[in-house]
């Protein structure tokens, strides 16, 4: 996929009335994700990714511990969001980012987060459902 393609997907899918909302939100969920991760696998999880945005996981100071409560608090500040909103936009962007990396991977990353960042994978474990 390329980067106008995934930023088109993430604005259709938060209903943004702007491209660059998404590219913000989009900053925002993945920099902190990037920074929760260990270096490894944010770069494994980068891979698949457009360039563009492969590097909000790169370029994060990674391996830091936080509780999915600071996570949300970060990705709201970043994105100029309430927590309601971060948290709505937390599982979008990553459900999307699931969509282009293997199943694989995205069990790696759970892994590596304690169980309260389980709401990151509400839409991602609602579709395994589904199917």
């Amino acid at each position: 996929m390329k980067y106008n393609d995934f930023m088109g997907q993430v604005q259709n899918r938060l209903e943004l009335p702007e491209l660059g909302r998404a590219v913000r939100v989009t900053r925002a969920v993945l920099t902190t994700l990037g920074e929760r991760l260990q270096e490894g696998e944010a770069r494994d999880l980068a891979g698949p990714l457009p360039m563009e945005v492969d590097y909000y996981l790169e370029a994060a100071e990674s391996g830091q511990r936080f509780d999915y409560d600071a996570f949300l608090d970060r990705v709201a500040d970043r994105a100029a969001a309430d927590r309601s909103d971060a948290a709505y936009y937390a599982k979008v962007v990553f459900g999307l980012v699931s969509e282009l990396v293997s199943r694989g991977e995205i069990e790696e990353v759970r892994a590596q987060l304690p169980d309260d960042y389980d709401d990151l994978f509400q839409l991602i474990d609602a579709e395994e459902v589904e199917e």
